[in-house]
């Protein structure tokens, strides 16, 4: 081996030390990490985020892929657990992945966002609603949803604008996501003048209600808002139902699953949601609903259009850098609107949507759902 053969020799052992190898330079295959929950109590809200990431790797396989190269999805399983989250997160990292989508429960997002900031990671979220998680100024997060500051204020003016209660409960199951939107709700029904006689949280996971449910028939509330997820609201809903407190409910977008007609029943019905905009009806995106429905796919899911936008936008961020370095990339998302099927998206400083909208449906007890008035 002559002195310059010993050279490049070394030149590449360093590459490969310092996780930069020949894969940046002229890669067969992208890799994104999509992770979130496969288990868990809130996995059906993992599948959505998982047909809708793997539906645009499809498709932009299909048209070519990504400056020569093809995309090829990586599911993870956090369960929706921080401590599995971190674990994920440490795992995508050692697989050399340098792109994911996810995670989606916010308390899940947020500590493994910290890993991916310090590996040089790019991550989309198209779930997690915590402003926390983009406020800390790194420059690899994005999300393809909106704020919990945003969500928050939404529930709360249709709450005392349109339903107009007397006396209003926030509930909440005591996780970073729900906990936040309760307070923004609470914060934003007080500056208009609307009681809130209680708030308090609940235990995730819990199975028995009653004590809540006392609690709220004593307060002589006539509204209720819980942040939290489907199950937990579920048995509140069916519960209250049973002990005969006769008021409306309310929750964000991680309530608006199907499931939660299952548990609550004819309970349901009435249950006021702010969810993004229904992109599966949207006439411009049929031919991707009938994609959907072609593999029998329900692409009416709250986050399945937002993680497709989000692999969408990966793509384009490698291809408007040239090249998949993901510093050059985030600095490409930032710089540059991209056209997909939940609208014409652009990023913020932080990371954010510089536009999104949530809209207020009510629930029905069969698991559809029309536009509130």
């Amino acid at each position: 081996m002559n002195k310059a053969t010993k050279q490049i020799s070394k030149l590449f052992a360093a590459m490969a030390l310092a996780g930069v190898a020949s894969y940046s330079v002229a890669a067969d295959t992208i890799k994104i990490a999509l992770a979130g929950p496969v288990t868990g109590a809130v996995a059906q809200y993992g599948e959505m985020q998982f047909i809708g990431a793997k539906m645009a790797i499809e498709q932009i396989n299909k048209a070519g892929g990504v400056n020569g190269a093809q995309l090829e999805g990586v599911v993870y399983d956090d369960a929706c657990d921080p401590k599995q989250a971190v674990a994920v997160a440490n795992k995508i990292v050692n697989d050399g992945i340098h792109y994911v989508v996810g995670h989606l429960c916010s308390s899940s997002t947020q500590p493994a966002s910290d890993i991916y900031e310090d590996e040089g990671i790019l991550m989309i979220t198209a779930a997690s609603t915590s402003p926390d998680i983009t406020s800390r100024g790194y420059q690899l997060v994005f999300r393809t949803i909106g704020l919990d500051s945003l969500q928050g204020p939404t529930a709360g003016n249709f709450i005392a604008d349109h339903v107009k209660p007397k006396t209003v409960a926030v509930i909440h199951d005591k996780q970073q996501y729900g906990e936040g939107i309760a307070t923004a709700v609470k914060q934003t029904l007080e500056s208009k003048g609307v009681k809130v006689a209680l708030f308090e949280g609940i235990n995730a996971g819990d199975k028995d209600f009653s004590t809540i449910v006392s609690k709220l028939k004593q307060a002589g509330v006539d509204f209720v808002y819980y942040g939290g997820y489907h199950p937990e609201l579920g048995l509140l809903l069916r519960q209250s139902a049973e002990k005969g407190l006769k008021v409306r409910f309310m929750g964000p977008e991680g309530v608006g699953n199907k499931e939660l007609s299952a548990i609550a029943g004819p309970a349901s019905e009435g249950l006021l949601v702010t969810l993004p905009k229904s992109f599966d009806q949207d006439p411009k995106n049929q031919a991707l609903v009938d994609a959907f429905k072609a593999k029998n796919e329900d692409p009416s899911g709250p986050f399945v259009f937002p993680a497709y936008a989000a692999v969408q936008v990966i793509a384009e961020g490698i291809k408007k850098a040239g090249e998949d370095d993901t510093a050059k990339v985030a600095a490409a998302l930032r710089a540059n609107s991209f056209a997909t099927p939940t609208g014409n998206l652009a990023f913020d400083e932080k990371g954010d949507l510089k536009d999104f909208s949530f809209v207020v449906y009510e629930w029905h007890k069969d698991g559809t759902k029309t536009e509130a008035k």
